[in-house]
C-alpha cells in the first residue's frame, strides 16, 4: 500500500488532497477543526526549512557560477524581468478593474474598521537590505537581508579561489542536505493541504466570495490573463519553449502555494520543481527564486491595484489617466519586499490609497470590508507570484546557459 502511495507523483497526491479537502470542509465543517493541527504542523515544517534552505542554496548557487562577472549579468536580467512582469501585471489588473467596475453599488455601512499600520518609507526598506547583524537577520527571517549577505558571502568565496575550496564544499554539501530535507517535508504536503483547505472551506471563505462577485471576477480574470498572456508569451516567444509543458511542470509548486498562501513557505518546493522539472541549474535556482519570493509579487500588485480602483469607486473619487498611473507606480513599488505570508499585501493598501487622498480611517473601513474573504483571494495571488518566480527563473537560466532543455521537455515529471 505504501509502495502504491509513493508511486503516485507528488503533485497528483496534492491535487487529490485539495479536492478531498474542499469536499470535507463543505460536508463535515463541524469536524475539520479536529485535524487543523495537521495543517499547522505542515506550515511549521516548511517555515522551519525556508531560512536555512535559502541561505545555503543561495551561497552555493553563487559559488556554482564560477565567475563573479556572471553575478552582475544574472542580477540585471533577474531584476529587469521581475520589474517588467510586475508592471504588466498591474496594467492588466487596472484594465480589468476599469472593465468590471467592482466598487459601483457597494455599501460599506456594515463594514467593521480594521486599522492598518503604516509601512516604513522606501529609504528604510532599502537600508534594511543591509543587515547590521547577519546572524540576527537569519534568526528573524529577514529575507532581503539574508539574500544580500548570502550573495556577498558567495561572491567572497568565488574571489578567494582555491583557498576557499573547503568552504565551497561545505555549502555544496549543505545545499544537498537541505534539498533532501525538503523532499522529506514535502511528503507531508498532501495531508497538510487537506487540513488547510478543509479549514478554509469550513470557515466559509470560498462562499464569502459571492458577496463581491465583480471584485472577484476582476481579480481572477486579471490573474488568468497575466499567467496566460505574460508568462505564456515568455515561454513561447521569448524562450521558444512549450507553455503547456511549463505550466504542467510547476503544478506541484502552484498547489502548495494555493494551500499555504505563502511565497516563502512554498520556496522549498519552488526550488525543487525548478531544478527537477524545469531543468534550471542550481546556480540560477538558488539565487533567482529566493529573490523572487521576496520581491516578485505580481499577484499582490494586481490585487492592490484592483482594490485601489474599488476603493475610489466606493468613495466616489473620480479616476483619470494620472490617477491610474499613480496607482500603477505605487502598487509596483509597495509590492517589492512584501512579506511573503498570508494577507500581507492587504495591509499595503494604505500606501497606495494615500496617493488618491484616501485617509487612514477610510482605508481601515475598506480593509475591514475586504478582510473576511481575503484568504481565498490570497491563495490565488500566491499562485500567480510563484508562477512568476518560476517563469523568470526559466528565462534567466536559458539566457545564462544554465538550463537543461531535455529535463524541461521530459515526458515524465517527478
Amino acid at each position: 500500500m505504501l509502495r502504491k502511495w509513493f508511486a503516485v507523483t507528488l503533485w497528483k497526491r496534492i491535487m487529490a488532497a485539495l479536492f478531498l479537502g474542499i469536499l470535507a470542509g463543505a460536508l463535515f465543517s463541524e469536524y475539520v477543526g479536529y485535524i487543523s493541527w495537521i495543517g499547522d504542523i505542515f506550515i511549521r515544517l516548511i517555515r522551519m526549512i525556508v531560512v536555512p534552505l535559502v541561505f545555503v542554496t543561495l551561497v552555493s548557487g553563487v559559488i556554482a557560477m564560477g565567475d563573479p562577472k556572471k553575478l552582475g549579468s544574472l542580477g540585471v536580467k533577474t531584476l529587469g524581468l521581475y520589474m517588467g512582469t510586475t508592471l504588466v501585471a498591474i496594467t492588466i489588473g487596472l484594465l480589468m478593474a476599469a472593465l468590471f467596475q467592482p466598487g459601483i453599488g457597494i455599501d460599506l455601512s456594515s463594514a467593521v474598521a480594521k486599522p492598518v499600520a503604516e509601512g516604513g518609507s522606501l529609504t528604510d526598506r532599502l537600508l534594511s537590505i543591509i543587515p547590521l547583524n547577519p546572524v540576527a537577520a537569519l534568526a528573524e527571517g529577514n529575507m532581503l537581508a539574508i539574500i544580500f549577505f548570502a550573495i556577498l558571502l558567495g561572491a567572497g568565496v568565488l574571489l578567494t579561489g582555491k583557498k576557499a575550496k573547503s568552504v565551497a564544499d561545505i555549502f555544496e554539501a549543505a545545499s544537498e542536505v537541505m534539498l533532501k530535507i525538503t523532499h522529506l517535508v514535502m511528503e507531508v504536503a498532501p495531508f497538510g493541504v487537506f487540513a488547510l483547505i478543509s479549514g478554509v472551506v469550513a470557515q466559509g471563505g470560498l462562499g464569502l466570495l459571492l458577496d463581491v462577485v465583480p471584485l472577484v471576477a476582476a481579480f481572477i480574470s486579471a490573474c488568468v490573463l497575466h499567467l496566460v498572456i505574460t508568462h505564456g508569451s515568455i515561454m513561447k516567444f521569448a524562450l521558444k519553449l512549450p507553455p503547456f509543458q511549463f505550466f504542467r511542470s510547476i503544478t506541484g509548486a502552484q498547489l502548495v502555494a494555493f494551500s499555504t498562501s505563502s511565497s516563502s513557505g512554498t520556496l522549498p518546493v519552488t526550488i525543487t520543481v525548478a531544478e527537477e522539472n524545469l531543468g534550471i541549474h542550481k546556480s540560477v535556482a538558488g539565487s533567482v527564486l529566493p529573490l523572487g519570493a521576496t520581491i516578485n509579487m505580481d499577484g499582490s500588485a494586481i490585487y492592490v491595484g484592483i482594490l485601489a480602483v474599488f476603493s475610489a469607486q466606493v468613495l466616489g473619487i473620480p479616476l483619470g489617466l494620472t490617477e491610474y498611473l499613480l496607482i500603477a507606480l505605487s502598487a509596483t513599488l509597495v509590492s517589492i519586499g512584501t512579506a511573503a505570508v498570508p494577507s500581507a499585501s492587504l495591509f499595503l493598501l494604505a500606501a497606495v490609497l494615500s496617493v488618491l487622498g484616501i485617509d487612514g480611517a477610510q482605508t481601515a473601513i475598506i480593509v475591514g470590508f475586504i478582510f473576511p474573504f481575503d484568504r481565498p483571494l490570497d491563495m490565488i495571488r500566491t499562485v500567480v507570484n510563484v508562477t512568476g518566480d518560476l517563469s523568470v527563473g526559466t528565462a534567466v537560466a536559458k539566457w545564462e546557459g544554465e538550463f537543461d532543455e531535455k529535463v524541461f521537455r521530459a515526458e515524465a515529471i517527478d
